[in-house]
């Protein structure tokens, strides 16, 4: 069994926008992402903690924008549209799920599309379902591409099982998979006999964002899982939509949660940030 490892894939973006980012600086521009986050869902703080991480070490900013739970739409609204005018921010990403209470229904048309860098919104939605290709992918669907690109994992061809269908992950990483010519199948919770269509993969992506709900059985040898979940067990751990110790024994290459698709997102949003900074 093969581990995909995040960290070589991430390193490897990062450190081809070095010169990029020398360059800006020395125009008096450092790319800025801003973070909106409503409460402190430990999964959220997780990536955010890596996201920082990522970017400090680029010698680039995130500015935190944290409003507690109980924030009133209009607080939220107006923080997001402040964000967008701002000159000095270069991309803006929203946590979500919001709470039940909020809606992100108007918050996604608020961001223009060039600072959408995590392709929230419909404008940038539309681009990757027709496949135009000139917008934000959603960044964590884009790192599945660069995962399996960076390993060698041939994706024309192949036929691939996707299990989740949120606008997040699921249905962009189908089209952005599509777009590489491979054969896919979008499958969730209520899908009828699901192990089969499990099996029935070359590669099998898990975003269905349920802790460990894709055991052993789910998959069968010579397969490539790519895990996008992040949860936290009863233990209070970080772990993914795989219950990794036992498929680990199965298939032929996984993806770890920590240490996996995560990083690789962090230093996809970190691209398109200077990529927008150079528009400045």
């Amino acid at each position: 069994m093969t581990e995909l490892l995040g960290k070589p894939v991430a390193d490897e973006i990062t450190e081809s926008l070095k010169p990029e980012i020398l360059s800006l600086k020395q125009k008096g521009i450092v790319p800025t992402l801003a973070v909106i986050r409503v409460g402190a869902r430990e999964d959220d703080l997780a990536y955010e903690r890596g996201l920082k991480k990522r970017f400090e070490n680029a010698k680039c900013n995130v500015k935190i924008i944290e409003l507690p739970e109980d924030v009133t739409q209009g607080v939220l609204d107006a923080a997001v549209a402040s964000a967008d005018e701002d000159p000095q921010i270069d991309g803006i990403l929203m946590f979500r799920p919001l709470p039940k209470s909020l809606t992100d229904k108007n918050i996604l048309n608020t961001i223009s599309a060039v600072k959408d860098v995590d392709g929230m919104g419909k404008a940038n939605m539309a681009d990757i379902f027709s496949g135009a290709g000139e917008g934000h992918a959603p960044c964590t669907a884009e790192a599945v591409i660069e995962m399996l690109k960076h390993h060698n994992i041939e994706i024309k061809g192949k036929r691939v099982t996707v299990v989740g269908r949120s606008l997040v992950i699921g249905k962009p990483v189908s089209m952005l998979l599509l777009k590489e010519n491979a054969t896919v199948k979008v499958c969730h919770t209520k899908t009828e006999d699901l192990k089969a269509e499990c099996q029935w993969a070359d590669i099998v992506v898990a975003c269905a964002g349920k802790a460990k709900m894709l055991d052993a059985t789910y998959f069968r040898a010579g397969q490539t899982v790519i895990d996008v979940g992040m949860n936290v067990d009863e233990e209070g751990k970080l772990c993914g939509d795989v219950d990794f110790a036992s498929v680990s024994e199965v298939v032929d290459a996984i993806t770890p949660v920590p240490r996996g698709v995560g990083s690789v997102t962090t230093s996809v949003l970190l691209r398109a940030v200077v990529n927008n900074a150079k528009l400045r």
